[in-house]
């Protein structure tokens, strides 16, 4: 559902209502979409899958093995002159 923020000042309580029932709210500005109402739960739900990920990149980090560069791994099948053997 689209509404003007002008018009949505007038029923604000039942915008909240129909968001927190899951239907889509959109306030809209001359026309174009500016802001959408959505319950928040399911900002919380965003905001824990952001943190899931954020674990999972940290725990990925503390398992990486230091090593060599892959960069220079395949220098043996080149010569002095960066051309192949």
């Amino acid at each position: 559902m689209r509404v003007s923020v002008t018009e949505a000042k007038g029923q604000l309580t039942e915008l909240v209502r129909r968001a927190e029932a899951g239907d889509e709210v959109i306030l809209t500005r001359h026309g174009h979409a500016a802001v959408r109402l959505v319950p928040v739960a399911a900002a919380r739900s965003r905001q824990s899958r952001r943190m899931l990920l954020e674990a999972v990149r940290a725990s990925a980090g503390a398992k990486v093995i230091a090593g060599e560069s892959a960069a220079r791994s395949q220098d043996f099948l080149y010569g002095d002159d960066g051309l192949p053997k």
